[in-house]
């Protein structure tokens, strides 16, 4: 029965299926995002400046592999397999200008060609978009959010170690957002094994020496927590006249330092001991590391309903009031937000290879992936969308069904008529035109 055109459903006699539907998508959101690449020069910058050391005369080049691999992930198309059944995907191949999709052994091929000098030309892209997204839009001040979080491993890939802190085996990448805008600004896979803040002087350094070059009059902030409680940091943010806020781990000095604020909420409590109360102070600390004082932030909290209290010290250059450096500090949760997207929407956990430096360079093309899409969200998507997450586009805005038909001149994709989201989709495209083409 299911070689007939028609199927009949047993439910309503009047409902027939067929397969003759012609050329769909159901992707075809992805063409806001292919028209606002290329208004940023996004695939001539990979073109320019990615290249494996393959010498071998391909059909799919390494620049077209990429971003095929760029445009799947932000479609949710995670895994190498999906290529194979991407083939024939009108979207996309149109989108790639393309007669078919690279498939999955040439994908795992290409992953497999990538190596420490590919590494190297995923900082150079990521410096080049971010010219080119500053010339459109030059932030006045950025906030260096750093962190370290986890990235699960199930076999026996090379550097995979167990972690303490998370009790769990995988790889432990530092990265290092924007806290303002979200942009990844830099990740790196690391062993599972290392210290939160093991080489984050030389992580930071190139990002640094490119504000201090390219964008001197953009304000540096940075924020960690006390993983990051290293004195080398510290001097080299004041080298690069960078304004920090880091949490410091507890210690009996300290506690011996903020005695005064102690006692100062033991009067403010002495009558009431079950309503929340706090108090903030400040000091000169040197640590035996240290080369010299530095100021120290203290918040001495009482939690409602308890009697212990609870102390938090940051270390900062900074000049604001106690309040405000913990305020400033307090909105790094931001950090972790970014983080969960990046795992669970652009599929920074991918890391099934054997070889470590692959798994780095995959790791460089979700965060690439993740760059865009934040470039895309943050500069042309409607306000009403402008702070919903990958999944939620995804599903309003790429997830739009097509129907292709072609003329002697033209490709047309006819777009789902009941489409509840026109309206964003035609401020998008307004919106996309509206940025200015870069010399």
């Amino acid at each position: 029965m299911y070689s007939l055109d028609n199927i009949h459903l047993e439910c309503n006699s009047k409902i027939k299926l067929n397969f003759n539907g012609g050329d769909l998508s159901s992707d075809s959101g992805l063409f806001l995002l292919k028209e606002f690449a290329d208004r940023i020069g996004f695939h001539q910058i990979i073109k320019k400046l990615f290249k494996t050391k393959d010498k071998a005369s391909r059909k799919h080049k390494d620049d077209e592999n990429l971003n095929q691999l760029v445009y799947q992930i932000i479609a949710g198309y995670f895994n190498d397999n999906d290529a194979d059944e991407l083939r024939n995907e009108p979207v996309l191949n149109t989108i790639l200008n393309k007669d078919s999709l690279a498939s999955q052994p040439t994908l795992s091929r290409f992953s497999g060609r990538m190596d420490d000098s590919t590494l190297e030309q995923f900082d150079d892209i990521l410096k080049a978009l971010r010219s080119t997204i500053y010339a459109i839009k030059r932030p006045e001040r950025v906030l260096l959010d750093l962190d370290s979080t986890l990235l699960p491993a199930y076999g026996k890939q090379e550097g995979v170690n167990y972690n303490y802190h998370y009790s769990s085996n995988g790889y432990h990448p530092l990265v290092c957002y924007d806290g303002l805008t979200g942009d990844l600004l830099k990740i790196k896979l690391r062993d599972g094994s290392v210290y939160t803040s093991s080489d984050v002087v030389d992580f930071l350094k190139p990002l640094l020496d490119e504000y201090e070059e390219s964008y001197p009059d953009v304000e540096i902030f940075l924020r960690a927590d006390s993983g990051f409680t290293k004195p080398e940091l510290y001097s080299q943010a004041e080298t690069n006249g960078v304004s920090y806020v880091i949490r410091l781990k507890a210690n009996q000095n300290l506690y011996k330092l903020a005695e005064a604020a102690t006692e100062r909420i033991d009067e403010l409590t002495r009558d009431n001991k079950l309503d929340y109360a706090v108090v903030y102070d400040e000091f000169d600390y040197q640590a035996s590391s240290w080369d010299y004082p530095r100021r120290v932030i203290v918040k001495v909290e009482k939690p409602s309903n308890q009697f212990t209290y609870q102390y938090g010290f940051i270390v900062t250059n900074m000049d604001l009031s106690p309040v405000n450096i913990l305020r400033l500090y307090n909105n790094r949760g931001k950090m972790e937000n970014f983080i969960k997207e990046g795992k669970n929407g652009f599929n920074f956990s991918s890391i099934s290879s054997p070889r470590k430096i692959v798994n780095s360079n995959r790791l460089q093309i979700s965060a690439l992936a993740y760059n865009l899409f934040n470039y895309f969200r943050r500069l042309v998507l409607p306000k009403s969308m402008s702070k919903m997450l990958i999944d939620t586009i995804r599903m309003k805005l790429i997830k739009i069904a097509s129907r292709v038909t072609r003329s002697a001149r033209y490709l047309i994709f006819k777009l789902c008529s009941s489409c509840p989201y026109k309206k964003e989709f035609y401020k998008t495209l307004e919106n996309i035109r509206a940025i200015p083409k870069l010399e």
